[in-house]
């Protein structure tokens, strides 16, 4: 369907950036260039020069690699890093707190070695640490982090060799700090410690009673399924006593949520926890380590709201309710502030990431290019002459009541169908007519200032298919497992007015491989406007703020793999240098996931090739050219290559 006109002809850019939020969401990261060129500044408010999306996309293409590519740029992770500790360091300054910050990434959110790495580099100076939730995890933090002063935070259900492993880097210089998630693990931390002859330093998860809003909201609360509660919290202090192992007791962890919109939830969990560190003091313990876990939300929609998808404090916001409501306390109570520890995830890598790819098709969605006859045969049904007549006469005068009707005839018309009482044809006559009507509807329904109720689904319903070559499932699995929204703009033409509604399809084949849900300002939109494709030429859209899990939650739904990943660095002086290629999953590499040999299917093929050849149905010179395509596929890209 179309997209509603306003009254002015001229598109700009800045109309673009307007529709499509993209200052809103962007955080200074992203603009609209006059070209109409979506484009990418890694240092929001400073004077640096911008980079084109578009260009980089053709850098890509001109060094081989197909869409969908998956860009991460280092320049935005190192900018996010860095105002994260400024911000906190601010906070700092201004309430004269006597603690420090420490931020770790817990690397769940983006396990990526080369995300992993950089964040360590470019946290270096400020001591940043990891959180690992995983041996794995831990043998990778530990691979990758060697900095004394940093935090390395072991969160999850932990096993002896876990266990040995922290204990093991904590000999060799590490800060690797044992945070108990359930009781039984404290046995088993002081027997393992005591075998190697080494201190451990011990933290506790607590279950905090305060909730917070989202989608993660039951995190938090008596009944979250992570930490201890209050008696079984002073359960441990009392077995560290009879241990005479108080004194390793150094950090309480708690998390009420990922992704938290509300900033009055985050203060209200901090100032529980904050009691909580007082009593633990009080008890004996030394402590020192205050780690309030993730909650750091990420502003999706650009509403700056108190709802799920974005976020109603900034992060300076964030960081001063912290700072104030720790120190208040804890000099209220005469007891030394400790060092703050934030495991923020998705508001470190989630801007870092985009996801590119093209449009192979588009389904327009029409009804007025499908003719209606002028005359209805004589023997037509009386509810297919009402339809016709509502087509003939609707306006917004009866706009509601033709509406409802035009649906009761067509399902009765439906049913007439399935009892043989009409015929194939006639059902495709009213098919037509009733999609006509609904056309009609959509068009006066943009004119009113209030839509009720029935018709808000209307435009999606008429709205057209775009074929994306991308699968949700790999690339975007929030977006389908927990309805996700991401801001997505088309990366060019943003000087030209776009002209359809459509939703997104992917190219898996599933009635679910769609993004049909997008960001606005007020509410989510159910189609997002797009441009007319032009013959022979690419058009390409991007999803932003992606960093954040969905490369490692992406799956193989209808094997296809990992996309072609580059990493990029933008120069100061405007141009960008590619760091890092890596090529996405072949058909064999999936193949292998799923426990297939690359080597035997060949064979198998070759052999059911020869077998036609014996039985005269190819030549041989054909067996060539088929089993050749066969291999070549095996070595292709999973996705759809031009």
């Amino acid at each position: 369907m179309n997209v509603k006109k306003d009254k002015f002809e001229h598109w700009s850019a800045e109309d673009s950036a307007t529709l499509y939020g993209i200052n809103d969401w962007g955080a200074g990261y992203f603009h609209v260039n006059e070209k109409g060129e979506l484009t990418i500044s890694p240092n929001p408010g400073k004077d640096a020069p911008a980079v084109s999306l578009p260009d980089i996309v053709q850098g890509i293409r001109e060094r081989g690699m197909n869409m969908p590519v998956l860009i991460r740029v280092s320049n935005i992770l190192e900018s996010r890093i860095n105002q994260l500790h400024a911000s906190f360091r601010k906070a700092i300054e201004q309430t004269k707190y006597q603690g420090k910050y420490k931020g770790v990434f817990p690397i769940k959110v983006n396990q990526q070695q080369q995300v992993v790495q950089d964040i360590s580099r470019f946290g270096k100076d400020f001591h940043h640490g990891l959180e690992a939730g995983s041996k794995a995890e831990l043998i990778a933090a530990l691979g990758t982090l060697h900095d004394p002063e940093a935090c390395v935070v072991c969160n999850g259900y932990k096993d002896e060799e876990f266990i040995d492993l922290a204990l093991f880097a904590s000999m060799l210089g590490y800060r690797c700090i044992l945070v108990i998630e359930m009781p039984s693990e404290l046995d088993v931390i002081i027997e393992r410690s005591r075998m190697l002859k080494v201190k451990p330093m011990i933290g506790v998860r607590m279950k905090l009673s305060t909730r917070a809003g989202g989608k993660w909201t039951e995190s938090g609360g008596d009944r979250s399924v992570f930490g201890l509660n209050t008696a079984q919290l002073m359960e441990l202090v009392d077995h560290l006593k009879e241990e005479e192992m108080l004194d390793c007791l150094r950090l309480l962890h708690y998390h009420i949520g990922s992704q938290i919109p509300n900033i009055r939830d985050i203060r209200s969990g901090v100032q529980e926890a904050s009691r909580v560190y007082i009593g633990l003091v009080q008890e004996g313990a030394p402590m020192g380590y205050l780690d309030l876990g993730g909650g750091l939300a990420v502003d999706y929609d650009g509403s700056h709201t108190n709802y799920q998808h974005s976020r109603n404090y900034t992060i300076d916001e964030y960081c001063v309710d912290i700072i104030e409501t720790v120190g208040e306390l804890l000099t209220e109570a005469n007891v030394p502030h400790p060092d703050i520890i934030t495991e923020s995830g998705r508001a470190t890598v989630a801007y870092s990431s985009i996801l590119l790819f093209n449009i192979l098709d588009v389904a327009r969605f029409d009804p007025v290019t499908i003719p209606v006859p002028d005359k209805l045969p004589e023997n037509a049904h009386d509810l297919t002459k009402d339809l016709m007549n509502i087509l003939s006469n609707i306006n917004q005068k009866n706009l509601q009541e033709f509406f409802h009707d035009a649906i009761y005839n067509r399902d009765e018309l439906r049913l007439l169908f399935k009892n043989g009482r009409i015929s194939l044809r006639e059902r495709a006559l009213v098919e037509s007519a009733f999609w006509h009507i609904m056309a009609v509807a959509n068009k006066e329904v943009q004119k009113l200032s209030y839509v009720p109720d029935e018709f808000e689904d209307l435009d999606a319903q008429l709205a057209d298919i775009y074929y994306a070559n991308f699968s949700v499932f790999q690339s975007l699995p929030d977006s389908w497992a927990i309805h996700q929204v991401f801001p997505i703009v088309p990366i060019h033409r943003l000087n030209e007015r776009p002209t359809r509604s459509g939703i997104l399809s992917d190219i898996t084949c599933d009635c679910d491989g769609k993004v049909d849900k997008f960001v606005d300002l007020h509410d989510e939109l159910h189609t997002l406007p797009l441009h007319e494709l032009k013959p022979d030429e690419e058009y390409y859209l991007g999803v932003f703020l992606v960093g954040a899990y969905q490369e490692t939650l992406g799956d193989l739904h209808n094997l296809l793999g990992d996309t072609n990943v580059v990493s990029i660095t933008i120069a100061p002086d405007g141009h960008f240098d590619i760091d890092k290629e890596i090529e996405g999953d072949s058909v064999g590499d999936v193949l292998s996931y799923v426990e297939y040999d690359a080597k035997e299917l060949i064979t198998f093929f070759r052999s059911v090739a020869e077998r036609a050849v014996r039985r005269k149905m190819i030549t041989p010179a054909q067996r060539k050219t088929i089993t050749n395509a066969f291999e070549d596929g095996i070595r292709g890209y999973t996705y759809f290559e031009r």
